[in-house]
């Protein structure tokens, strides 16, 4: 005997209310697990503030987050992607896979000034607040340690070696001076430029050098007239890491270190070439000679997931987060938005509301050691935690990332 359309509609829309509820009760279990350890995740943050490891060489930093997982019953692989301080840890069985992203390296010189052990430890967080969630919400979480997000790109070369291809959904939240539901990212590459001539006495015989600190300084003045025929959102960017040894020798050797920006991959390659003839330039003014080296893959534009944005948008508001337009916000750029490319993936900011305090100052560092930023971290852990729930419990949502993941697996294009 068949049911009456009216049944079946009633039917589905109690299923949805039933759903929903079960969705309100696991997030407030994920917050009172995240307010359980609270100290706990305080701690990691501050420890990692202080630790201030840089790219690459967060070994204590990726030890502290490992640890707290493993205790509370995360399996652990590390190293992973043959990188030293990367590591997978993972809870669960379930048909979707989550994977929330660790970062956890300090600039040189002024520290934890991009907030990254407020990502590492929110991250830790949002894993402990879902780890009793696991098997009600059918879902396998995976928490990654990705080293090397200064200029590294950790996540890229995790990326190629497969590391996030069984991710049905990937997440990570960023401190910055105000709450956006997205951080607008341009593409960039990192590269250094040698040049090198010949030394000589730079008095007595001058004439008989080749000066590498003259090469560079053309490349500049090369650049700094390229600007005028940019475009909105090429950028270049540099320091000289080695100028020379003494006034009096003619520098042979040089070093200049270069970020270039762009708004996309495909425009960075003519961006990035159009700053190489500047760099050339200055070879050939000189009678240098030029190598390039790049430090890590190119980033790539974001492309954050609008279904996924607006399930933590919701969630976030609802723990009182406030967020600003994305209009006329300033861009930086991350390895995540390779992920991004590839996984659906969001990369919101904890907003500090402490402008003009900007990241890449001191003061940002010492602004991510408050209580204001360790309230962020808890709201941010939260958040995704709230957000992995509605993803894997919700009907529509859990059925929009089962087809994505389909069409990665038949190669679709998005």
């Amino acid at each position: 005997m068949s049911r009456s359309p009216g049944k079946t509609a009633q039917h589905r829309k109690d299923n949805d209310m039933e759903e929903e509820l079960q969705a309100e009760k696991d997030k407030n279990l994920a917050s009172s697990a995240v307010d359980l350890y609270s100290d706990e995740l305080k701690e990691l943050s501050h420890e990692i503030h202080h630790l201030k490891e840089v790219s690459f060489r967060e070994i204590s930093s990726a030890n502290a987050c490992r640890n707290i997982l493993e205790k509370h019953g995360f399996e652990i692989t590390s190293p992973v992607a043959g990188l030293e301080t990367a590591f997978c840890a993972e809870i669960g069985d379930g048909e979707l896979e989550f994977g929330i992203f660790c970062e956890y390296d300090a600039l040189p010189e002024i520290g934890h000034a991009c907030g990254h052990n407020i990502i590492a430890a929110s991250a830790v967080g949002a894993a402990l607040g879902l780890r009793r969630l696991t098997d009600s919400l059918n879902i396998k979480l995976k928490v990654f340690g990705t080293p090397a997000e200064e200029g590294g790109g950790g996540k890229i070369i995790m990326l190629e070696a497969g590391m996030f291809d069984s991710l049905s959904a990937a997440m990570m939240v960023h401190p910055w001076p105000v709450e956006l539901i997205e951080m607008p990212c341009l593409a960039v590459s990192h590269i250094d430029v040698h040049y090198f001539g010949k030394a000589a006495h730079a008095s007595a015989f001058p004439e008989n050098g080749k000066n590498a600190a003259d090469a560079i300084t053309v490349a500049q003045v090369a650049i700094g007239l390229l600007r005028q025929h940019s475009r909105r959102y090429d950028q270049v960017h540099g320091i000289v890491t080695h100028g020379g040894a003494a006034p009096n020798i003619i520098p042979d050797h040089t070093v200049a270190k270069y970020y270039i920006r762009s708004e996309t991959l495909q425009r960075l390659s003519v961006w990035q070439k159009q700053v190489i003839d500047c760099l050339s330039a200055g070879a050939l003014a000189t009678g240098c000679e030029m190598k390039i080296e790049e430090q890590s893959p190119a980033y790539s534009e974001m492309r954050s997931d609008e279904v996924l944005t607006g399930i933590y948008q919701n969630n976030a508001e609802r723990l009182g987060r406030h967020f600003q337009s994305l209009e006329n916000q300033p861009a930086a750029s991350t390895d995540m938005a390779n992920v991004s490319l590839r996984i659906p993936a969001i990369h919101p900011t904890l907003g500090l509301d402490c402008a003009p305090i900007v990241n890449h100052q001191a003061e940002f560092a010492a602004q991510c050691l408050t209580p204001l930023a360790d309230k962020a971290m808890l709201d941010g852990a939260k958040a995704m935690a709230h957000t992995i729930v509605d993803a894997a419990s919700l009907p529509q949502a859990r059925r929009y990332l089962t087809a994505k993941i389909s069409e990665r697996k038949n190669g679709v294009n998005e």
